[in-house]
Parts: C-alpha cells; sequence; structure tokens
C-alpha cells in the first residue's frame, strides 16, 4: 500500500476507534501522527482477526497496567458511543483488572471512567 493510501485508511480507522472525537492533524504536520496513522491504525487497528471490541478490552487493560487515565476515559467513552460496552461493563472491566493491576491504580480509574459514561450519555 502507497503511504498516501495508508495514512488515508490510518484516518478512517481512527475515526472509526475513536467515534469521531479525535482531531487528526494534516499529512506531514506531525511526524509522530504521521507514523501512527500509517503504522498502528492503518495496520494493526484494522486488522480483522479480533474485533474493535476485542481489541478496545485488551487496550483498557493495558492502560490500566499502565496507569493512564486520561487514554483509559478516551478509550471507554469511545466503546459506550460506538455501543461496544456498557456502562456496567466497563465498571466489571474494573472490578476484574484490579487484582491484575493493584487497588491504587485501578481506583484511580473510578472517577475517569465515571466522567467517560457521563460524557458519553451527554453527547447521545
Amino acid at each position: 500500500m502507497a503511504d498516501a493510501e495508508r495514512r488515508k485508511k490510518g484516518e478512517e480507522v481512527i475515526q472509526e476507534v475513536y467515534a469521531g472525537d479525535v482531531v487528526v492533524p494534516p499529512a506531514g504536520a506531525n511526524d509522530f501522527a504521521d507514523n501512527m496513522l500509517a503504522q498502528l491504525f492503518a495496520e494493526v487497528w484494522s486488522r480483522d482477526v479480533l474485533s474493535m471490541r476485542d481489541r478496545r478490552l485488551l487496550l483498557l487493560g493495558a492502560i490500566a497496567a499502565l496507569g493512564e487515565g486520561m487514554t483509559f476515559g478516551i478509550q471507554a467513552k469511545a466503546a459506550l458511543k460506538k455501543g461496544e460496552l456498557t456502562p456496567e461493563q466497563l465498571r466489571e472491566v474494573l472490578v476484574f483488572i484490579v487484582h491484575y493491576v493493584g487497588y491504587p491504580r485501578a481506583a484511580g480509574l473510578i472517577g475517569v471512567l465515571e466522567k467517560a459514561i457521563q460524557d458519553a450519555q451527554a453527547s447521545a
């Protein structure tokens, strides 16, 4: 796939992944974004072996383990807006992963998750 095609595909996939909530910089404006779109979104998120929901659940677990609250909230909101997970299922994610990532990390995500749920419901 040519670079321009990969970029275009990456732009389409990132909009799908984030339910249209992410602003994509123009091509050439940011090397990091250009590489991310061409590789992560055009090549990885677009694979059809796992569903978008499966990928999102894996990512939520990884993000929780890293303690990345902001990104956890963004992913949770996208999952809600796209109908991939319900608020109850997202809350259950925290109940489950607390035993693997620890109470301090998971507890720090409770407020982030509740805000994502409120934001998704407000934009519905």
